[in-house]
């Protein structure tokens, strides 16, 4: 029994061993560094790895719309894992109930950008966050490539991050916009469907293709109203027939 505890911490400790020697001694400092609350700009991620291709999907929303229901991130978690807990959802709603705070701001809708530049891809130490080239480039992990290093969540500039943990396997995940978790046996991914936007019952959240404006949360948020009916009024009854002037005497 002790010495197969030993051999598996030896295994471990070579595995280790390998993988920050493959990566280099540079993207290890830079991961341990990420880990340690150290940031990594999108300007040196890109001058290290080259220019990443833009995805061919996106996420859009309105919170102005949305109810804070969740149906979204009960959806998601379900497609993607199995199991109704909010926490796993890759998608975040959150009411801001306990603030009292007056609409429209009372509700914050938390999506992944699939940003332009990804610093999450470009700062993961392994890969397994990575461009998916054969789904449109979204920007996904790979579970199994996943060591839990959190490094991809340390470097996501967005706040609430975008990157959700899983304290259970250890790993991290994000949207993939559905590429392997169909929704209902539908074709996920980009030019496929979504479980969140299939299930939000306020048409709060959109597929896209084209690239929103990286500029700030207003290329994201944007308005989904729908168009208002043009104003409709009855039909007009049958017309009286006009009264036929009274004949003069004599005539």
């Amino acid at each position: 029994m002790a010495e197969s505890i030993k051999s598996e911490k030896e295994r471990k400790t070579v595995l280790r061993r390998d993988f920050l020697a493959g990566g280099g001694a540079a993207l290890a400092a830079g991961a341990l560094a990420s880990v340690a609350g150290g940031a990594v700009s999108a300007e040196a991620a890109q001058s290290a790895q080259g220019r990443v291709e833009p995805s061919k999907g996106y996420l859009v929303y309105d919170s102005r719309l949305c109810f804070g229901c969740q149906s979204c991130m009960f959806a998601c978690a379900i497609t993607h894992e199995g199991i109704a807990n909010p926490a796993l959802s890759r998608i975040q709603i959150v009411r801001d109930a306990p603030g009292f705070t007056k609409y429209p701001n009372d509700v914050i809708v938390s999506l992944c950008r699939q940003c332009v530049t990804p610093i999450c891809v470009l700062s993961c130490p392994v890969g397994a966050c990575h461009v998916d080239a054969a789904n449109g480039n979204i920007r996904r992990i790979d579970e199994a490539k996943c060591v839990g290093c959190q490094t991809c969540m340390n470097s996501c500039p967005q706040r609430p991050r975008r990157i959700i943990w899983n304290p259970v396997k250890r790993k991290s995940t994000k949207c993939d916009l559905c590429a392997d978790a169909p929704y209902w046996s539908e074709k996920g991914g980009p030019g496929g469907k979504q479980a969140c936007v299939e299930t939000c019952a306020a048409r709060a959240l959109k597929f896209v293709s084209e690239t929103p404006s990286q500029k700030d949360v207003s290329g994201y948020d944007v308005n989904l109203a729908p168009e208002p009916k043009p104003k409709t009024f009855p039909p007009m009854g049958p017309q009286m027939p006009k009264a036929k002037p009274a004949a003069k005497e004599g005539a």
